[in-house]
């Protein structure tokens, strides 16, 4: 884990500092506009959403992948040979209201989103807050196996208030209470509804490379399933955030990360990935 570490955080330093040049002109150009710098430099934390939102008529393509298993070495090449991508778009209808569409290869399922801002950090008010609702269908399902299966059991459904407060330049907090609907479940190893708790951080090391941190608590009791605890490291480039993690959960999808984590830190279950935000 510690040479993983070292590694990701020597290509984020080298890659980082390879930017320099080109981009002394959008540093001056970000000064010159700058009136309140969000929390969060990403649209997530780690996998799980932050209060940073879109610019109006602004357009992300997102690139998220998951590598498998990394315990498992050879066998898998280290995790290479069990990906799962997700790929969607994200548009700013206002500077206050974001929509997005994905879709992920594992459970093959589709995401809608919509996040919106209810208030802003400023010298009147102490946090940013910011509402986050999920529409997902798992279009994987067979009816081979629920021959009785309707559109409406594919479905499932998340609420999240994003809470988050800028302590300085470098470091940032956010509280992430969430609820999360499932119209399809098993009842032997959890329940359709779920509530979970999110604390996540951000600590700026340089100028433009910061280390992220997040943990969910799933207070189903009697889940099967983990909790999402993720390690990231953001690197700021010339027209997107690139986001390196470690993470528990293999799902790049919000109701999948926070509701099916599978692996285990103590065990080294860990999975590999990255995120990709492209703005145009």
């Amino acid at each position: 884990m510690t040479k993983t570490l070292l590694f990701l955080s020597m290509f984020a330093s080298t890659l980082a500092f390879s930017q320099e040049d080109l981009l002394k002109d959008i540093d001056t150009a970000a000064t010159r506009q700058d009136t309140s710098q969000p929390a969060f430099k990403g649209l997530q934390i780690v996998t799980g959403q932050s209060t940073k939102l879109t610019a109006k008529n602004e357009w992300y393509i997102v690139v998220a992948h998951r590598f498998g298993d990394l315990s498992t070495g050879f066998k898998n090449f280290f995790g290479l040979d069990d990906a799962s991508t997700k790929l969607g778009a994200i548009y700013g209808i206002t500077d206050r209201i974001s929509v997005s569409l994905s879709r992920e290869t594992n459970m093959k399922t589709f995401e809608g989103t919509v996040k919106y801002q209810l208030a802003k950090q400023n010298e009147h008010f102490p946090v940013d807050v910011v509402g986050y609702n999920v529409w997902a269908v798992n279009t994987d399902l067979d009816k081979d196996r629920y021959p009785y299966l309707r559109f409406s059991d594919r479905s499932s459904y998340l609420t999240q208030a994003l809470i988050s407060r800028r302590f300085s330049d470098k470091f940032s907090l956010q509280l992430s209470p969430s609820y999360i609907h499932k119209n399809l479940y098993d009842p032997s190893i959890e329940n359709n509804n779920q509530f979970l708790t999110g604390l996540g951080g951000r600590y700026k090391i340089s100028k433009r490379v910061s280390i992220n941190a997040e943990y969910f608590v799933n207070f189903d009791s009697h889940s099967y399933y983990k909790n999402p605890l993720s390690l990231g490291m953001d690197i700021e480039t010339g027209g997107h955030v690139f986001q390196l993690l470690l993470t528990n959960s293999q799902l790049n999808s919000d109701i999948g990360y926070l509701s099916n984590a599978t692996g285990s830190w103590g065990k080294g279950h860990i999975f590999f990935g990255f995120n990709l935000y492209r703005v145009f």
